[in-house]
């Protein structure tokens, strides 16, 4: 019976899976993405609720869709790269090493499309765009030290926005738009079931007997736990020039729940597999589980200032409503919990950018900016499926007007990370200790069609 109950407490939660819902590779804080726009990729996203000539509005602020005077058709893509390295080590639920590398770099290239329509109609505009407002993936070795809190993270959140704006002055717009957002998580971690099974046979001095059949890390599982889920969100925004100079935008974009519906798979060893059946330990055996995430809520400022006819500046502050992370459960599909909540205890955050841009001729426009992005986790909550803290992007970008209906946009940028820390207990018992130091480098190329 010790061995069943402790083996119990092993809760397919704890072991992280709601922590894939908030990976490391994201180009913003926490889990966002702001890789709608080339653009706004090389002004550092300042300026996304008031951009001219930029379709990724209608997802931005679709009031600010009255900016495009001819039918827009445009389409981006951001390839994002993050090289971030581990220093740590760990010990066992008995205090004993945890053996394993550092991980790898965790964070492959991966490239975020975007896609946008705008249409004018009148006094109006209709839009629709297809982007991914959350996600990327990280992935470990599957050896590493840190096995039993993470090896493999993929969240992808795609969202389809219909968007519609009213110019109901010269100088004054509002929008609305209706989200269709998509959500699907992937991830995968290891579990020390000899420890779990040596510990928990009545005498844990059986871990360091070498007669006994299990021992620390000697007997690792694994779990792959896939979910998603579709379901509705919308925007409110408004657009006001008050005077022919100086432009303002601010909108909403609201928070989306979700219940994530999928299944959880378990690999045990052989010698494992057995024993449980023995035991008639059942709470791994795969099976259907789903769990409630809430996507949070943004609320974006934007302004521009032409100075003159061939230079513009931009400065944005979007704060993000983290708090609908405060905590993640996990349920099997008849209601039972797999564990206690996973505690996240995130902040609620500021993004703060200033860019220009500078038409250095009818054919090239350069751009330029600067932002400082806080993170949402903390040193008490913080685990290396989210390897996240305070950033710092510095941004550089062009367009090359082709012809006056074709373009083609290209930037980069340079995300510099706090090197954040990791003090966390997995629920196999063990403690990772150690830090990440790490960037992120992104490229992105957009075309654009007017017509």
């Amino acid at each position: 019976m010790h061995t069943a109950s402790r083996i119990t407490q092993i809760s397919v939660l704890a072991l992280g899976i709601a922590g894939a819902l908030a990976v490391g590779q994201a180009q913003a804080s926490g889990f966002q993405l702001r890789e709608n726009s080339v653009k706004n990729l090389g002004r550092a996203n300042a300026g996304t609720a008031v951009a001219q000539d930029d379709a990724s509005v209608v997802a931005n602020n679709p009031a600010a869709m009255v900016n495009l005077t001819q039918s827009t058709f445009q389409i981006d893509a951001t390839d994002i790269d993050l090289d971030a390295e581990f220093d740590g080590g760990g010990t066992t639920a008995l205090g004993t090493p945890l053996n394993g590398g550092d991980g790898g770099d965790p964070g492959d290239p991966s490239i975020v499309p975007a896609i946008a329509f705008v249409a004018p109609i009148g006094n109006f505009r209709l839009g629709a765009s297809v982007s991914a407002p959350f996600g990327l993936m990280t992935e470990y070795d599957s050896d590493w030290v840190g096995r039993y809190n993470a090896i493999k993270s993929d969240v992808k959140v795609v969202d389809l926005t219909l968007s519609a704006a009213w110019a109901v002055t010269d100088h004054f717009s509002l929008g609305v738009s209706a989200i269709n957002q998509h959500a699907d998580v992937t991830l995968s971690n290891a579990i020390d079931f000899g420890t779990a099974l040596c510990a928990g046979s009545g005498n844990p001095l059986n871990c360091f007997n070498p007669a006994f059949p299990f021992h620390p890390q000697g007997a690792d599982g694994q779990v792959e736990v896939k979910g998603d889920d579709s379901s509705w969100g919308w925007i409110v925004g408004a657009q006001w020039r008050p005077t022919d100079n100086f432009t303002i935008g601010y909108a909403h974009h609201s928070e989306i729940d979700h219940t994530l519906s999928g299944d959880a798979d378990f690999t045990l060893p052989a010698s494992v597999a057995a024993t449980f059946a023995a035991l008639g330990v059942t709470s791994y055996n795969d099976g259907a589980i789903y769990a409630p995430l809430t996507t949070p809520s943004t609320d974006t400022l934007s302004a521009q200032w032409d100075i003159n006819d061939a230079f513009r500046l931009y400065g944005d502050v979007q704060w993000t409503g983290w708090d609908s992370l405060e905590q993640v459960a996990i349920y099997r599909d008849g209601g039972t919990a797999l564990g206690p909540a996973e505690a996240f205890d995130w902040k609620n955050t500021t993004y703060v950018s200033i860019g220009g841009e500078w038409d250095l001729s009818d054919a090239f426009t350069l751009r330029a900016g600067v932002a400082h992005d806080e993170s949402p986790t903390n040193d008490t909550t913080r685990t290396p499926r989210l390897p996240d803290d305070t950033r710092m992007l510095y941004s550089i970008g062009a367009t090359w007007h082709a012809t006056e209906a074709f373009s083609i946009d290209a930037a980069y940028q340079r995300i510099t990370i706090d090197n954040p820390t990791v003090d966390v207990v997995s629920s196999s018992g063990s403690r990772l200790t150690g830090s990440f130091d790490g960037h992120a480098d992104l490229f992105g190329l957009a075309a654009r069609y007017r017509f």
